[in-house]
């Protein structure tokens, strides 16, 4: 199943805080960028962030999903997506984690 335009743009409007967020069409699914650091997928109208230590710390629960067959589990975080606040610090603090590119 794809994603909707109107998905991917309701979610890189609520990561605006995060910093320089910018999504990129991959495979008819979305691979999300924060900072030229990709950090999570949106896959079937879900948002799929890479699974850190320092973003499990902050969730108060964690659901995990599989973005794409044969793919290692993820934090499926469409649940803090309304708290744009929240968001984008689970975001930075995710990116933060995570290498260059």
């Amino acid at each position: 199943m794809s994603t909707s335009q109107s998905t991917v743009d309701y979610i890189v409007e609520q990561l605006a805080g995060a910093g320089d967020v910018a999504a990129r069409k991959m495979f008819g699914e979305y691979g999300l960028y924060c900072d030229g650091k990709i950090f999570a997928l949106v896959c079937g109208d879900e948002l799929f962030l890479k699974p850190t230590d320092a973003g499990r710390a902050l969730l108060p629960k964690i659901k995990e999903g599989f973005p794409y067959p044969g793919a290692k589990p993820w934090i499926i975080a469409d649940e803090w997506l309304d708290d744009d606040v929240f968001v984008a610090k689970l975001v930075r603090v995710t990116a933060a984690e995570l290498p260059m590119p």
